[in-house]
């Protein structure tokens, strides 16, 4: 390590004044620390490569003295927000960077970020396709909502508030529960077209089996909906993605490719909301 690159990092912060803060950007900071400067670098380098790279390569992008670089990367290390392979010996964004991330989203960002993909669901299928979120022991609500670009559809408001168990949504809730438990709330429900509890537990058993769930105009008359869920990290149901269609929109062979392509798009939701 060459003298001054020594110095560099073993000076003691220096403190900057909100007035010279506020006299320009970030780029025009005459008072800017040298180090973490670097560091911000090297974390925007690998960001945007999105590719391992070597100590020496990062240090020749950078224009940072290698020895310089290697101490940068090895206290970013420690701090998780860069990770080393010991076998490659090259480095890529840690763990802890993507979690300091996260949590900066707010719900709104994260429903933001996940209406894409939601609303290719919706055009691909030409289906109503509806994100809801468990809110409390016996209540869900409908946070998000996308339309296929077809002339009839269904409708469906935002923020509206249904029973745990009701609708396709309601087989995966009750598919975690013991069969008192469920019946005991099948016993409230109001269904548009009745069916009786043993049919809905065997329909619930069988969401449990195959991963999605199905509604074939029981919540309301001549609609079909089918339900994936969107798990938490200790594996509990945090959201669930619906889509609404008319009933006999599809054959079975198409709701089976439906369900499971839900099922492959609810693991991409649970990275992004959950």
């Amino acid at each position: 390590m060459t003298q001054s690159a020594e110095k560099a990092l073993q000076a003691p912060e220096r403190v900057v004044s909100e007035s010279s803060e506020s006299a320009g950007s970030p780029g025009e900071l005459k008072n800017a620390v040298k180090p973490v400067l670097n560091a911000i670098r090297i974390l925007r380098y690998l960001s945007e490569t999105g590719k391992p790279a070597r100590a020496i390569q990062i240090a020749r992008a950078m224009a940072i003295n290698t020895s310089t670089c290697f101490n940068i990367l090895r206290t970013l290390v420690s701090e998780n927000v860069v990770a080393f392979d010991p076998l490659s010996k090259t480095y890529t964004i840690g763990f802890g960077m993507t979690k300091l991330a996260e949590r900066s989203f707010t719900d709104s960002q994260r429903l933001g970020a996940a209406k894409p993909l939601i609303h290719d669901l919706a055009e691909r299928f030409g289906v109503t396709a509806t994100l809801w979120r468990r809110t409390g022991a016996d209540r869900i609500v409908l946070v998000s909502v996308e339309y296929s670009p077809g002339g009839m559809r269904v409708h469906m408001p935002t923020g509206t508030r249904l029973p745990l168990l009701m609708g396709s949504t309601g087989r995966l809730f009750a598919a975690g529960l013991s069969e008192d438990q469920a019946r005991s709330e099948f016993e409230s429900l109001r269904w548009a077209r009745p069916l009786t509890f043993d049919d809905y537990w065997a329909q619930a058993q069988e969401a449990r089996k195959r991963g999605w769930s199905i509604d074939d105009g029981h919540f309301a008359q001549g609609i079909m909906s089918v339900a994936a869920p969107v798990l938490g990290s200790s594996g509990e149901i945090v959201f669930t993605l619906v889509s609404v269609m008319f009933r006999a929109q599809y054959d079975d062979e198409g709701i089976a490719k439906l369900g499971s392509e839900m099922l492959d798009l609810s693991h991409k939701l649970q990275e992004i909301l959950c």
